[in-house]
């Protein structure tokens, strides 16, 4: 399968920090990829260096098969941004917006009426088009920024953090709208996200980002595969003194505390449970709950970094 983006070693530094740290990434053409971590951890350092806002201190990346800094020209063609920040002109019409966007990457006048009405109706916002973007919801001016990103016809789309600051019912409609686009136009979309539950609903493949490298890569099911095991999660009086017992058992694989809760992984944790809560309740340390499941996202990225993206933002 052709390849959308190829880096090598690809890195930023600014002065003795490292932001991007000689990254290796690959990515399929048509999938929808996503870089999780936390905010810091680089990803949308690595996103302008791929869209050409920032030259690589070292190392090489190609997009749609174009150099980053021979071919830039080529590479901003091919491609559309959707910024984590707001950038319509919220004076304007959404029409107005997606027209002004069309003229400024040349696309024939013949055609624009008809784009903006194929990416208008892909997003749902079409008795909004005659209205000004300043009378717009923050998902709708969402949906109208990811519209705008496709009406070049760009063969990938970049989105940098298209959720943040979202309600979770607008969040699933922005999640919708992104997985009918990547099936309908077959466009590459590379996001960046810290929602690790709604990566694992919508991506194909995943790379974990922290502090500049890729950690671990895959696909969602195959990351939490590799984790294996069961977690079981005690919430109790004492976490830090739960957490210090647990881990002294041999068959607990590792130990996490997090907002007053442990979490442990271990094989067969429907058979562990009542060994748990036996060591537990000899140490005098009073249960409230315990449940058990399968490994998240959440937990590979704990078991790869240490923490949770929740602790690495504070």
């Amino acid at each position: 399968m052709n390849k959308a983006i190829e880096t090598k070693n690809l890195s930023k530094s600014y002065g003795e920090l490292k932001a991007v740290d000689r990254v290796r990434l690959s990515v399929e053409t048509g999938t929808i990829f996503g870089l999780l971590g936390p905010n810091g951890a680089g990803k949308t350092t690595l996103i302008s260096m791929l869209v050409t806002m920032r030259k690589p201190t070292s190392g090489k990346a190609k997009v749609n098969g174009f150099d980053v800094e021979k071919e830039a020209g080529r590479v901003r063609e091919s491609i559309g941004i959707v910024f984590q920040g707001q950038s319509l002109d919220d004076e304007l019409t959404a029409k107005e917006n997606l027209e002004m966007h069309a003229a400024m990457y040349n696309v024939p006048k013949g055609e624009r009426g008809k784009r903006i009405e194929a990416m208008i109706k892909l997003v749902g916002l079409e008795k909004q088009l005659g209205k000004e973007v300043k009378t717009f919801s923050g998902g709708m001016k969402r949906r109208l920024e990811i519209a705008r990103g496709l009406v070049h016809h760009p063969k990938i789309l970049f989105l940098d953090e298209p959720t943040i600051g979202l309600d979770p019912q607008t969040r699933a409609g922005i999640w919708q709208h992104i997985k009918k686009l990547n099936k309908e136009k077959g466009i590459t979309i590379i996001l960046t996200t810290h929602y690790m539950d709604e990566a694992d609903r919508v991506c194909g493949k995943i790379a974990i980002i922290d502090y500049g490298k890729i950690i671990a890569a895959g696909s969602p099911k195959q990351l939490k595969n590799e984790l294996g095991g069961d977690v079981v999660s005690i919430k109790c009086r004492e976490p830090e003194k739960c957490k210090k017992l647990l881990e002294n058992f041999g068959w607990v694989k590792d130990a996490v505390k997090h907002n007053g809760m442990v979490n442990i992984r271990v094989e067969k944790g429907e058979e562990k449970i009542p060994k748990i809560l036996a060591a537990i309740g000899k140490q005098g340390i009073k249960v409230e709950s315990a449940s058990l499941r399968k490994p998240s996202l959440d937990d590979v990225f704990i078991y790869y970094t240490g923490r949770t993206i929740r602790e690495q933002e504070a």
